[in-house]
């Protein structure tokens, strides 16, 4: 499995897709952020057989670009409850190093484009 999705993730998720209808998560990564690679995460309802990877986690239908699959395998996605209120975690240990918040990194093998900005 590519992908691990806590209990706690997976409820947040199921319960933004039932907003959005017959859709899949999309994970993957995009170029940017301080470190050079940044975590991209929404919802897709069309795939490409070709170019992504379709599996399942803790009950949700999960696309994953083939070129990001190495780049994201053993990642898991967690979703923690604060004062401040929530939001998603995301624990890759390909990455082997990532910015302060977290949103991005690099790993041994794929260092990205830092955004200039940050």
């Amino acid at each position: 499995m590519i992908l691990n999705i806590t209990e706690a993730a997976s409820h947040q998720i199921k319960e933004m897709m039932k907003e959005e209808g017959d859709v899949r998560l999309r994970f993957g990564v995009k170029g940017g952020g301080c470190s050079g690679l940044s975590y991209a995460m929404g919802f897709e309802d069309e795939i490409n057989e070709e170019l992504d990877l379709v599996e399942e986690s803790s009950g949700i239908p999960v696309v994953i670009n083939r070129q990001d699959a190495a780049i994201v395998e053993g990642t898991t996605i967690d979703f923690k409850q604060n004062m401040m209120g929530g939001g998603f975690t995301i624990d890759n240990p390909n990455a082997i190093v990532s910015c302060g918040c977290g949103s991005s990194f690099k790993t041994a093998t794929n260092a990205g484009t830092p955004d200039p900005n940050c």
